[in-house]
């Protein structure tokens, strides 16, 4: 995943090593696996050596070029998953406080309803969530241009609002050299769904994060370790949005959608929030939730403790749509920063 043609040094390294490294250390993560090519830049050595698994946790590396080739890699690679399975102990679920999840907050394929609908009721959970002393991450920068002055008013403190409006002025710097802006956004599918500019998706995307004070600002992949609500500097583009969420520890995924998103994050379950009773009817295998109800006056409030409660039961072991079809082995996008040579 970009471990070849990335600069020896840097901040795209960095990205890459740091993501790699929050999955293997993630909670859901029982035993890994690391197979390189062998001459890439990213060095399976340095990589395992940098992400300090807790001693619970087996890890097996070797390259392909060591293997043999293709074949004996394959034949490595299964033999290590089979031995891992025989090898881990028996587990058994056991109750834990709210207070351990962490809730990724993601919108993808919106339309005008996002920000009346599904994103306020993702947004009341979310507060629910971090009054019984869990963790919200909000995160998707580009899309909270135009409206990052309705977080920075909740910081904590002066640093983190700060640390805000720093990554705010590297993503305007970043479009620039790029040739191109933050109202390059939104997309073709969210116009078709009634958004007219960034900064009318930027206030319906903030309302995922509720009415909680924001407690920190984390890079990108950085592990959360702040309680409450808490901002990961991520791109727009869901699938490595999430990523890096995960890779920070998140343990479950909302993704509010009006437009119709069909997404899957393993190892993490993810809830997918309708903005409207058509969509959730239209497309019945990959929508979890009915926010449209918002719209036959049923208080946003209501359905936000319906989906705490959702959120819950999700954690405790329903499995989702996505989960359901299978969805989640291909949605794993590091971000690729820096330059490819």
């Amino acid at each position: 995943r970009g471990g070849c043609g990335t600069a020896a040094a840097g901040e795209g390294l960095a990205v890459l090593r740091r993501t790699l490294a929050g999955y293997a250390r993630h909670p859901n993560v029982a035993g890994v696996v690391v197979l390189g090519l062998g001459c890439e830049v990213n060095q399976v050595d340095e990589l395992v050596a940098e992400m300090g698994l807790p001693a619970t946790v087996p890890l097996r590396a070797a390259t392909i070029q060591g293997e043999g080739g293709t074949r004996g890699a394959v034949s490595w690679g299964v033999g290590q998953v089979r031995e891992l399975l025989e090898d881990l102990p028996v587990t058994a679920r056991q109750p834990v406080p709210a207070a351990e999840l962490v809730l990724g907050l993601e919108c993808g394929g919106s339309d005008a309803w996002s920000g009346v609908t599904a994103n306020p009721v993702l947004g009341a959970a979310s507060d629910l969530l971090v009054a019984a002393g869990g963790t919200a991450v909000l995160g998707e920068t580009p899309e909270i241009h135009g409206a990052e002055h309705l977080l920075t008013a909740r910081a904590v403190s002066p640093e983190v609002a700060h640390r805000l409006e720093q990554r705010m002025a590297w993503w305007e710097a970043y479009a620039g050299a790029n040739g191109t802006t933050l109202d390059a956004n939104p997309s073709p599918g969210n116009r078709a769904g009634g958004i007219t500019t960034i900064e009318e998706k930027s206030l319906g995307a903030v309302a995922k994060g509720g009415r909680s004070p924001l407690t920190d600002v984390v890079g990108y992949a950085e592990a959360v370790r702040s309680r409450g609500l808490v901002f990961m500097d991520t791109p727009g583009y869901d699938p490595v949005s999430v990523t890096g969420m995960v890779a920070g520890g998140a343990t479950v995924v909302c993704f509010t959608t009006g437009r119709g998103s069909v997404f899957g994050c393993k190892p993490v379950p993810s809830l997918k929030l309708a903005t409207t009773s058509e969509l959730y009817t239209r497309m019945p295998d990959d929508m979890d939730v009915d926010c449209g109800r918002v719209l036959d006056g049923v208080p946003v409030e209501e359905l936000g403790a319906e989906l705490f409660g959702r959120i819950l039961a999700v954690a405790s072991g329903e499995r989702t749509r996505s989960e359901e079809l299978g969805f989640g082995d291909e949605e794993f996008n590091p971000w690729q920063l820096g330059a490819v040579l």
